[in-house]
């Protein structure tokens, strides 16, 4: 059984002239465990992705699998399985034999090819050429892709897009048998409602950094706990008024999220200190709410 290795990143950033696709990204993806890694389109998740396998050289930091970059795994294949693009696929070739030239390249054995075909569920199809794939199908050919080489670790980009809602629910359950054998296992999804119910770790960043890490529980917002939202054109005197009123807040993203005050009561601290208030509500519990507070209001759902 293959066993998987941590990833890890380290202090990570890639700069496109003056834009930082990614700033000093740091954390570690362990095996037996599903790490979801989220963030809005165009957070820098592909970025990251694209670096930690050795397709984009890092402005300075470093992304490595088991402690080796990727460039010098032995056996690329075999260590690690990774699906980015659903649509990379030569159009007038054949899944099956897509497969074997990558595992005839690779020199793993192309009775891998059928077993992969199988366990994505598309053996029947494998004969067919893939410009006449669905988006759907294309997805499962790339999870195909990356289970070639029977490796400890999976990084997938997105992997739920485009699957209807039988593959969707497949596929859940088949991250979750992956992490069970010990492997590694990296998601990208900007859809934390995609990914919720097979994640056991979240990831989650925000133009570039990282925003927030930890056990899918600890998204979670308690439902007995009242906590308010709150924006001023003036964040720093809203802040003050807060401080000054000894309240519990945290200063984040969508806001200045209050606990244990009603609406009325935040309101009426803000009147008090003569700081105009463009937006007032009370939060909801539950994961999206908590993933919109990190993010920011334009964060995918």
């Amino acid at each position: 059984m293959p066993t998987g290795v941590p990833i890890e990143f380290a202090g990570l950033t890639k700069r496109f002239g003056p834009v930082a696709a990614v700033s000093d990204l740091s954390f570690t993806v362990e095996p037996g465990r599903v790490t979801g890694f989220l963030g809005p389109n165009g957070a820098g998740k592909t970025t990251s992705l694209r670096m930690l396998l050795g397709l984009v050289s890092p402005t300075s930091g470093s992304a490595t699998i088991g402690g080796v970059r990727y460039a010098d795994l032995p056996s690329p294949l075999s260590t690690v399985g990774s699906a980015l693009e659903a649509a990379s696929f030569h159009p007038g070739r054949s899944a099956r034999n897509h497969l074997r030239v990558y595992a005839q390249a690779a020199k793993i054995d192309p009775k891998r090819v059928d077993i992969v075909l199988e366990t994505v569920g598309l053996r029947e199809h494998g004969g067919r050429r893939v410009g006449g794939y669905s988006l759907g199908m294309r997805q499962r050919l790339g999870l195909a892709f990356a289970l070639l080489g029977d490796p400890g670790v999976l990084v997938l980009d997105e992997p739920i897009n485009g699957l209807d809602p039988e593959g969707i629910k497949w596929i859940r359950g088949f991250l979750r048998q992956l992490a069970a054998e010990g492997r590694t296992v990296l998601v990208s999804s900007h859809l934390l409602s995609e990914v919720q119910q097979s994640v056991d770790e979240v990831v989650i960043i925000a133009r570039g950094t990282l925003v927030h890490r930890g056990p899918l529980s600890s998204l979670e917002i308690d439902g007995a706990a009242t906590r308010v939202i709150v924006d001023s054109p003036d964040r720093g005197a809203l802040v003050a008024a807060l401080a000054a009123a000894s309240v519990t807040f945290e200063d984040a993203r969508a806001g200045v999220l209050v606990s244990g005050l009603e609406p009325g009561e935040v309101g009426h601290i803000a009147f008090a200190a003569g700081v105009e208030v463009s937006s007032l509500h009370r939060q909801k519990s539950g994961l999206e709410d908590s993933f919109l507070a990190l993010v920011g209001e334009g964060g995918s759902l």
